[in-house]
């Protein structure tokens, strides 16, 4: 058995696309690109569901990944979403991708057209298939109404470029049973904040966050204290952080989070359509939680 080596490990961002009057603001990207690298971030993950891959065009897409890749110039790994609910569309992206330089791409499970599990496994080795570039599964049953079994876990694990997963399901039971099933071949990463401690616990290399958007120093902290196996600290250091992480998911991401990063002069909240502007109710539980955090 060959074990796979992670494409990154510790903390990677789930990057907000920044926008300006509909566009993608280039200048703020790159800022926020060099706010991830002071914060000790490992991987910058491009046009995944908090950088609004869906609302993107091929076009953005293409220019994004290049735009990161560029600013990123070798400081952080870059993973680029191409995930779609059409196989074809998914493996276009993956090509230009490809084509461009990226370290790895993350590929979440098809929405709307959900598909069996013997679907899933087609979906994901026919793009894997056809490119060099490290494959990271995305599994996100809450935004796509599908998720994966272990034992479909099992099956992709045998695939040489599906380097690893990015596990947002929550369910810690169903984690536990696929690291059984899946004896090292594949490599793990949280999907969630909330989950990070728990599954670095497990064996987990990292988690692919939300919260680093506007935390990246404690969210990578937290991730090597957990890979140095200090996992008391790593609770403390959890507890105190566990509201904000819960905060950013009073609505649907990442409208929270552009919001905090608003807050902070990062970026602005500008978001495409169906994403709207956070509530003024949820937007001032989230001002106070990041006023105590001194945010």
């Amino acid at each position: 058995m060959v074990l796979k080596t992670p494409l990154f490990v510790g903390s990677g961002t789930a990057l907000v696309t920044p926008f300006s009057s509909g566009t993608v603001d280039y200048g703020a990207l790159a800022r926020l690109i060099d706010f991830q690298c002071e914060g000790d971030t490992a991987a910058i993950i491009v046009c995944g569901t908090t950088g609004e891959g869906a609302t993107l065009s091929v076009a953005e897409h293409e220019q994004l990944f290049e735009s990161c890749i560029r600013c990123c110039r070798g400081r952080m790994k870059v993973i680029c979403g191409i995930g779609s609910n059409d196989t074809a569309a998914a493996l276009e992206l993956a090509q230009s991708a490809e084509d461009i330089g990226a370290d790895g791409i993350l590929m979440v499970t098809p929405y709307y057209n959900k598909t069996t599990q013997a679907g899933l496994i087609k979906h994901f080795t026919y793009v894997a298939d056809r490119v060099r570039t490290p494959m990271i599964v995305y599994n996100v049953p809450s935004r796509t109404g599908i998720g994966i079994t272990p034992e479909t876990y099992a099956e992709l694990a045998q695939h040489p470029g599906i380097n690893g997963v990015k596990e947002a399901s929550g369910d810690i039971a169903a984690f536990a049973r696929t690291r059984a099933l899946c004896a090292g071949q594949l490599n793990f990463w949280s999907g969630n904040d909330a989950d990070t401690v728990p599954m670095m616990a497990m064996g987990a290399v990292g988690v692919i966050s939300v919260a680093s958007n506007i935390v990246p120093e404690v969210v990578s902290q937290l991730c090597s204290l957990c890979l140095f196996g200090d996992f008391t600290a790593a609770a403390e250091l959890n507890d105190r952080y566990i509201d904000l992480f819960s905060k950013l998911f009073l609505e649907v991401n990442p409208i929270p989070v552009k919001t905090a990063m608003n807050i902070m002069g990062l970026c602005s909240d500008e978001m495409r359509l169906p994403l709207c502007s956070m509530s003024p109710q949820h937007a001032r539980e989230l001002h106070k939680c990041m006023d105590l955090l001194d945010l």
